[in-house]
C-alpha cells in the first residue's frame, strides 16, 4: 500500500518558518480545511490554530551548544492511535495513500484524538470548535490540473533550503525511501508503536582541521599596504569607518 509522507532533513533546516507560514496561508484559503483561526495575534495571550511549527531549542552546555530547528506535524502514522479512539469517526486514514484526514462535517470537538496523540499534532480550532490537523495538502496532491511537479504539500515547495522531502516511503526506490535508508532516517518516538510515516533525516557535522600557516595570507592587502593594526591598540569602533 502506498504511504505518502515528509522526510525532513534537520541538517538543512535553518529554522526560518518558511514552512510553517506557506502552510497556513494555502490551508487558510483551501477547501480542505476552511479558515484556520488567529484569536489576538498580536496581544500578549496569542491563539491560533497551525498545521505545522518549528521548534528551536539548544543543546550542549556553554561554549560548545547547538541550536536545533525541529519542524513537527502530523505524522501520519501508519497504525494512528486518533483513529479508533473517534466516536464518530470522524478521524480517518486514506486506503489509497495512508494519509490521516478529519471529516469536519462529523468531528464534534470531543478532543478524543488529541488525547492519543503521543506528538501532540492535533489542534482545537476555537472558533470552529473541530480538531485540526496537517492534510499533507491533499487539494494540491489530488489537484491533476496542476502540473505534476507542483502536486505537493506547499511547505515542501516553499522551503528554500529543500529541506522537507516528499514521497511514498513504501516505495524502496522514492527519493524518501532512499534519503531514509542512505542517511540515518529515523522515526519520532518509535516506542510509542505508532509507525509515524514521517521521517528525519540527523544532523552531522563535518570536522574541518585548519593549520596555523592557512591563517596567514600571503596577499593580505592590508599586509601589502602597511596597515596593519597594532595588536596593542584598543579595538576597532564603528567610527573608525564611519564619515560625519
Amino acid at each position: 500500500m502506498t504511504q505518502l509522507a515528509l522526510v525532513i532533513d534537520l541538517n538543512v533546516c535553518v529554522g526560518c518558518h518558511s514552512c510553517v507560514t506557506s502552510c497556513k496561508q494555502w490551508n487558510t484559503s483551501s477547501y480542505t480545511s476552511g479558515s484556520m483561526t488567529d484569536l489576538n495575534p498580536y496581544d500578549e495571550d496569542p491563539n491560533g490554530t497551525f498545521f505545522n511549527r518549528v521548534q528551536t531549542f539548544e543543546v550542549g552546555e556553554f561554549p560548545n551548544t547547538d541550536t536545533i530547528h525541529f519542524p513537527k506535524s502530523c505524522l501520519h502514522c501508519e497504525d494512528a492511535p486518533c483513529v479508533p479512539v473517534c466516536p464518530t469517526g470522524a478521524s480517518h486514514k486514506r486506503e489509497k495513500d495512508g494519509i490521516v484526514l478529519v471529516d469536519y462535517d462529523k468531528c464534534i470537538g470531543c478532543g478524543y484524538c488529541s488525547w492519543a496523540c503521543p506528538y501532540g499534532a492535533r489542534e482545537l480550532d476555537p472558533r470552529e470548535k473541530v480538531m485540526k490537523k496537517c492534510t499533507l495538502c491533499v487539494d494540491r496532491i489530488d489537484d491533476e490540473t496542476l502540473p505534476e511537479e507542483q502536486r505537493k504539500p506547499s511547505c515542501v515547495i516553499h522551503c528554500p533550503t529543500n529541506a522537507r522531502l516528499f514521497g511514498d516511503v513504501h516505495d524502496p526506490d522514492s527519493e524518501v525511501s532512499v534519503a531514509i535508508r542512505e542517511r540515518g532516517g529515523y522515526q519520532l518516538m518509535p516506542e510509542q508503536g505508532t509507525m509515524p510515516a514521517n521521517h528525519y533525516l540527523p544532523r552531522y557535522k563535518n570536522k574541518i582541521t585548519i593549520h596555523e600557516d592557512e591563517l596567514q595570507r600571503e596577499d593580505n592587502p592590508l599586509k601589502k599596504e602597511g596597515h596593519l593594526p597594532d595588536p596593542g591598540s584598543r579595538a576597532s569602533s564603528i567610527e573608525d569607518y564611519s564619515s560625519f
